[in-house]
């Protein structure tokens, strides 16, 4: 602990944007204790479960609470996770040797992801169990055997008892495991060591974390629960649908079904595309695609000492964010014209950045070698000269 918390090398260069990911780590432990609390009176059975949720939020002391943290954190866990891969593409952290480190980090993305959606599912609300149909559904996508993977995931021929029972376990199941994924994250990071804004490592800057990076990961934690709090005590409801205070009817279905928020631009993506087989490849290459990032780049971070302007530098990183944002925005909305004509818009767009990344990769590995070879040449010819002197 001493080794890791207190006298960790740290590089003095690191501005505020690197707290994102202890204030992700932050938001996980708040939420593995909530929920830990919530265990304790949820009734995984289809006749209770929604009437546990409101037994927890009504009778059971600060269960309301618990309940609010418990579904708040997972907003704020995925905010900051979000806002730390945008850091990382916007420095390109991704790059060898933190290569391993944003491999860990997109595989804890996707983790997340899956325990969120069925920890989604438990308060058995309306939104909840059609979110669960609806998703669950694009299993059957699988040729030969996807609508027996779907039955085999339900327990059944429809959402039932078991479905709900087989949910409650994999969500603790996969809270662990992604407990332990993070600490491989953290493992190594502390291999490798950060990177840093301007994507060169310089070990004779290095301090210990406590004095050099500590205060300001305690100051953006002091920021953060302020914003936290306020939403836990004053707007509960603000990030959630108020669907889900209707008890699950399968016989009544919702006018508009949305996933959580932190879902919408997957979602967008997948309804931009007709067949529901490349619909669902299409939603998951959008998350796997991140992988192939550090192959990309190969010999430097920044592209300031190749003589890029700023837009130059960040190109990807500008189209990557207009076209998350925009769908982010768009898979909210109806799925109706045009806002699918937007979505398949933008989605066009998300999956052309990543060209124009590995374009601008290639240009920046070619200048970059071209100034080493220029530099070569000047130092030979400085060295030749003062031996002819």
């Amino acid at each position: 602990m001493i080794s890791h918390l207190k006298n960790y090398p740290t590089l003095l260069g690191l501005n505020y944007n690197w707290s994102f990911g202890s204030l992700t780590g932050i938001f996980l432990v708040i939420q593995l204790i909530s929920g830990v609390f919530l265990s304790f009176h949820y009734i995984a059975e289809i006749d209770f479960a929604f009437e546990s949720v409101e037994y927890i939020m009504r009778e059971v002391n600060y269960g309301w609470l618990m309940r609010y943290t418990h579904s708040n954190s997972a907003s704020f866990f995925f905010i900051f996770m979000y806002l730390h891969i945008f850091r990382a593409i916007f420095y390109k952290s991704y790059m060898k040797p933190q290569h391993r480190i944003w491999s860990s980090g997109v595989i804890i993305l996707i983790v997340s992801i899956v325990v969120a959606f069925i920890g989604y599912v438990l308060p058995w609300g309306q939104m909840s169990f059609w979110g669960a149909t609806v998703i669950t559904n694009l299993l059957s996508a699988v040729p030969l055997v996807g609508h027996d993977l779907v039955h085999w995931i339900w327990g059944g021929q429809t959402i039932n008892k078991a479905t709900l029972t087989r949910f409650y376990s994999l969500h603790y199941l996969l809270a662990i495991i992604l407990t332990v994924l993070v600490l491989i994250h953290l493992s190594l990071l502390h291999e490798v060591g950060s990177s840093n804004p301007i994507g060169i490592s310089l070990q004779k800057d290095n301090d210990p974390f406590n004095r050099s990076f500590g205060y300001k990961d305690f100051y953006a934690f002091t920021v953060a629960m302020i914003f936290f709090v306020y939403i836990v005590f004053f707007e509960p409801d603000l990030l959630g649908h108020p669907d889900n205070y209707i008890k699950a009817d399968p016989l009544a279905t919702p006018a508009h079904i949305v996933p959580e928020w932190y879902f919408l631009p997957f979602h967008a993506i997948l309804r931009s595309v007709d067949s529901k087989f490349w619909g669902v490849v299409a939603m998951l290459l959008s998350i796997l695609i991140l992988l192939f990032l550090p192959a990309c780049h190969r010999i430097i971070k920044n592209s300031t000492f190749i003589g890029y302007t700023e837009y130059e530098k960040h190109l990807f990183f500008y189209i990557f964010s207009v076209s998350i944002i925009m769908l982010w925005f768009v898979g909210g909305l109806p799925a109706e014209f045009p806002f699918v004509q937007y979505g398949k818009f933008f989605t066009a767009i998300y999956f052309l950045s990543y060209p124009v990344n590995f374009y601008m990769a290639r240009r920046e590995n070619r200048h970059t070698m071209e100034l080493f070879h220029y530099l070569l040449d000047e130092s030979l010819q400085k060295k030749n000269k003062g031996k002819w002197l």
